[in-house]
């Protein structure tokens, strides 16, 4: 049986990762449990993993080279799929140097390892915010864009990072808004709904004008797999589900499947935010990528999620 590693195996999209790759794969990752948000909802992933599907969640920085090296001479991956990153574009405003020494520095620790240990075949995360300026929808033929924080244009480095290594096979993926259960207390479906049930005001951004590409995160899981059945020298993907959504009707799908109505209180465009986000998805779609989750199902699932999890289905 193959071996892939995932970094960042315990968080949102490396936990859906690892759970559809033991299918066919022998999985190993590792994760660094930091408290950019509670670390407790990384270990129930990690514990869930290993309770459930028996996949093992190391305790590994990426910023330890060492450790990092340690790890992928070990295991002698086939392929690693790289997710390990510091997220959250507003957050990076103000605590540029933590994406820095994560995001770029990190990075090269593992693609140093990954060369030094022949590793064939490596997939990375990226994110849409790379394109950020270009006509919607982004195409991944469009030319870099200038970025609105140190988040994006750390991602961006990584795009150059991998294109240049001796890694034979890099694929980049570029996320557009992963939502799901599961998911990151940091991101507006898991705020909104944690606020909107509390009772609390929830903070709505550009008074709510806004518009984002929500891909749902079994979508996400799907084009991953299907990158790794297609992998090349060096391509870049878009992965999202290709249609832009009202941040205010992203809202009311979460009232109606809460059965409560938002307390919202607008507030005037953060500057690391993009306006709107829209994924043309046409270059994965040859390969058969093909989101089927509509916003509407997907917002329903992560509230059925939510509840279960914390014990609050009245």
């Amino acid at each position: 049986m193959p071996k892939v590693v995932i970094t960042g195996m315990a968080g949102f999209i490396g936990f859906h990762t690892a759970i559809q790759f033991s299918e066919d794969y022998d999985v190993m990752g590792f994760d660094n449990f930091n408290n950019y948000y509670d670390p407790k909802l990384k270990i129930n992933r990690a514990d869930h993993l290993k309770d459930k599907y028996g996949i093992e969640c190391s305790e590994i920085d990426l910023r330890n080279k060492d450790d990092v090296s340690d790890f992928i001479w070990f295991t002698k991956p086939d392929l690693v799929i790289h997710l390990a990153a510091m997220a959250g574009v507003r957050y990076s405003m103000d605590n540029a140097q933590e994406y820095i020494d994560n995001n770029v520095t990190g990075t090269l620790n593992l693609i140093q390892a990954c060369e030094a240990s022949n590793v064939p075949n490596i997939i990375y995360a990226s994110t849409s915010c790379t394109m950020h300026g270009n006509p919607l929808p982004w195409k991944e033929s469009d030319k870099l864009g200038h970025q609105l924080s140190p988040y994006g244009y750390t991602k961006q480095l990584n795009e150059h990072m991998f294109h240049i290594s001796k890694i034979p096979n890099a694929v980049g993926l570029r996320f557009f808004t992963v939502y799901g259960p599961w998911g990151r207390p940091d991101m507006a479906l898991f705020n909104f709904t944690e606020n909107i049930t509390a009772g609390n005001p929830i903070y709505v951004f550009n008074d709510g004008n806004m518009k984002r590409d929500f891909t749902y995160v079994d979508d996400i899981v799907d084009g991953i797999t299907i990158v790794s059945n297609n992998m090349t020298n060096r391509d870049i993907y878009n992965i999202g589900n290709g249609k832009q959504v009202e941040l205010m009707d992203f809202v009311n799908y979460i009232e109606d499947n809460l059965g409560l109505q938002a307390n919202i209180n607008f507030k005037p465009k953060h500057p690391a935010d993009a306006q709107e986000t829209w994924s043309d998805c046409t270059k994965l779609k040859q390969l058969g990528y093909n989101p089927k989750t509509p916003v509407e199902v997907g917002v329903k699932e992560f509230v059925q999620w939510y509840r279960n999890y914390y014990g609050r289905n009245e």
